[in-house]
């Protein structure tokens, strides 16, 4: 079969692509779904593991409350409907990392559906992708197959995994391009962090993406046949496989072949997907209800005491810091991605005088020096109070940009908060005008070529001038009071 390598614009345009995603998160619980061994990633392999969870004769599971409360607050947070009664079935199918031979999830009775979230398509607009459902289930194990001396011939089990609790949430087929797929899973996962029921750390398995791919003939009435991309651990590399996976399937019809309905592996090495096991049907899984789970009531009572728990979602809040504290919708988009960036603004923005030029010192200057320092905003040297004072300083013009730059460099440098390192560093902002006056005077003098440059016409030259004084002043003339001076000085 022929490996899509790009296809011409009018062959692309020819068909429609149709995705639709299955994404499994781990819930951040304490304890497993059914037993009470501890949720928690590694840990020496199978030492997290009970008899419930290994699945051994008598055992029996017990359904941890607040998986269910996560659940509920994930599926709400989504705009999914809660079902008040649900049912957990069994999922049968035999593979090395599930010892039960089966797993216990939720077929036909999920505890929530019909939800969605916007995206933007190719053309600009907003447009909703539905959620067909959430529903719970705990996860599997995990088979190591390299690592060991004999890797080649022999595949290792972890257990530990077995029975952490899960939803799966399912979109429906709504999707039309990678794009579109990329947004969708940003949102998600953003709205999954802001809701705090998953850490959603893609490295360590707690949100995983299957990605059902399939094309057809624009104007055609079917969808055509799916493939499941799996073994995707980035959006970014959700991306790359979904639009390779729209080009493979448009390649092998237009070569006159047929897309088989199959799961197929993506290998970010090469950028290509690998035909991995043909796809089991529903009915091949043999689901029957749970005998040892009765059904889960969530009364509208509970409901109304998990939801007192939302928090404010990220869409709410940008709308609220653009109106609130007239952010750009840019700054606020930013200061919302990461709700404790948000929690952190908000906090500072309380405290100083204008909270802009605390976003503008949080997004421009703060978290860039952490990225360099590959630290979290945790651990950032300069507290809020900091961020407030030199937020004021320079919103007062006591110091310039250059100078708050310096300081907040030597914060990093030696660890130390803003106040600390301004007390003991403290620069002196030139704002005397008659100071500097004298300074632009002398560089005028200095600078004859220039002055008559500026007064043939190129204004320009304005700016040579405040960097000259700015060097006699050793970059503490205050920058809104030599600019100013600077031109009339110069049409003078």
């Amino acid at each position: 079969m022929p490996v899509a390598v790009g296809l011409a614009p009018e062959i692309l345009a020819k068909y429609q692509p149709v995705i639709g995603l299955e994404v499994h998160v781990q819930l951040l619980t304490k304890t497993k779904a059914f037993c009470g061994c501890k949720n928690e990633y590694g840990g020496d392999p199978n030492t997290h593991t009970c008899p419930t969870c290994l699945g051994l004769p008598g055992a029996l599971p017990v359904l941890n409350r607040q998986a269910v409360e996560y659940a509920v607050l994930a599926a709400r947070a989504i705009g999914c409907e809660i079902r008040e009664t649900s049912v957990f079935s069994r999922k049968n199918y035999f593979y090395p990392d599930s010892p039960k031979g089966y797993q216990i999830s939720q077929f036909d009775k999920p505890i929530a559906e019909n939800g969605s979230l916007l995206v933007t398509d190719a053309e600009g607009r907003e447009k909703p992708i539905g959620i067909t459902r959430l529903h719970m289930e705990e996860d599997a194990g995990k088979s190591l197959h390299d690592g060991f001396a004999d890797s080649a011939t022999r595949t290792y089990i972890d257990l530990n995994r077995c029975g952490t609790p899960l939803v799966e949430i399912v979109s429906e087929p709504d999707l039309r391009t990678a794009d579109e797929v990329f947004e969708y899973l940003t949102k998600l996962k953003e709205i999954l962090l802001y809701t705090g029921v998953s850490d959603c750390n893609m490295e360590e398995g707690s949100l995983r993406c299957d990605a059902n791919v399939s094309v057809m003939l624009k104007g055609a009435a079917a969808y055509g046949t799916k493939a499941e991309v799996k073994n995707v651990n980035s959006f970014r590399y959700i991306r790359a496989a979904v639009e390779y996976e729209i080009e493979r399937q448009i390649e092998v019809i237009e070569s006159g072949g047929r897309v088989v309905q199959e799961s197929r592996l993506w290998n970010s090495g090469e950028g290509r997907t690998y035909s991995m096991r043909s796809k089991e049907q529903a009915h091949d899984y043999r689901y029957f209800p749970e005998p040892d789970l009765p059904p889960l009531v969530v009364s509208e009572a509970w409901q109304r005491d998990i939801l007192s728990a939302m928090p404010e979602l990220p869409e709410a809040r940008r709308a609220r810091l653009v109106a609130q504290y007239s952010l750009s919708a840019q700054d606020a988009a930013t200061l919302t991605t990461d709700r404790e960036l948000g929690d952190k603004f908000e906090q500072a923005a309380k405290a100083a005088k204008s909270p802009r030029r605390v976003a503008a010192i949080l997004l421009s200057e703060i978290t860039a020096r952490l990225r360099v320092g590959g630290l979290e905003l945790g651990g950032s040297p300069v507290t809020l109070d900091g961020v407030v004072l030199a937020a004021d300083l320079a919103e007062a013009g006591e110091i310039s940009s250059k100078q708050l730059k310096q300081l907040l460099d030597t914060c990093f440098a030696e660890g130390q908060d803003f106040a600390h390192i301004y007390s003991r560093d403290k620069p002196q902002q030139i704002s005397d005008t008659s100071a500097i006056e004298a300074l632009i005077d002398a560089a005028i003098a200095a600078n004859p070529a220039q002055v008559a440059q500026f007064k043939g016409g190129k204004r320009t030259v304005a700016a040579f001038f405040v960097g000259q004084v700015m060097k006699l002043s050793k970059g503490q003339a205050n920058p809104a009071v030599l600019n100013e001076l600077v031109v009339r000085k110069l049409d003078a």
